[in-house]
This record gives structure tokens, sequence and C-alpha cells, in this order.
């Protein structure tokens, strides 16, 4: 549900914004499959920062630290699928394969951890 509210929004309005700023037409798919796998796997570790603060006490600074490494590589290797574009997304694919199966795993962990 966050992935549906937060990035369908934006990858349906990223064509109108490129054509804005005037991003070559030859780029456009790319852009728009760099989101599609960029944006999800985003909100899949966010899940796993957020269930490993959930009973703390002022935990938005250290959601933050959290955080910040792990979308680090995933924002690198989105803004790296330009014309060279299949390493990039390649690697932000198999990042996307691997939290589809672990994060529901460490989330889980996480929580059980928080209620004990």
């Amino acid at each position: 549900a966050h992935w549906l509210t937060t990035a369908v929004p934006l990858i349906l309005v990223a064509p109108l914004l490129a054509e804005m700023l005037h991003l070559p037409s030859t780029v456009m798919p790319v852009l728009m499959l760099a989101l599609a796998i960029a944006t999800p796997l985003l909100s899949l570790l966010g899940a796993v920062c957020v269930a490993l603060t959930v009973g703390m006490r002022r935990s938005g600074m250290l959601l933050a630290l959290l955080v910040l490494p792990l979308y680090v590589p995933v924002l690198i290797y989105a803004a790296q699928a330009g014309l060279p574009f299949l390493a990039p997304l390649l690697l932000l694919g198999a990042g996307l394969a691997l939290a589809l199966v672990l994060v529901p795993l460490a989330c889980a962990a996480a929580l059980r951890i928080s209620i004990s």
C-alpha cells in the first residue's frame, strides 16, 4: 500500500517531468524501468528499518541513521542507469529480488524482538 500511494504517482509523473527537463526520448524507457525497480526496493528497505525502531521513543533520528546507508547504493545504481544501462538495472533487479525474499523475514524478526 505504501508503494502504491508514494511511488506509482511518481512513476506516472516522471515522463512529464523528463520532458520538461529535455531528457532525450531514448532514455525514457530506462528511466521508467529504473523507477519501477528502485522504488519498491527503497520501500522494502524502509520497512525493515521501521520494524527495527517501532517500539522506541524518539526513533526519528535513529531511523534516519539506519536507512541512509541502505538507500545510498540504491540511489547510486538508479542514477547510473544512463546509456550503458544494463549493469545498474541488473544490480537493482538483483537487490529487489533479494529484498523480496529477505525483507519479510527481517521484519518479522525485528517485530518479534520489539515485542519481547
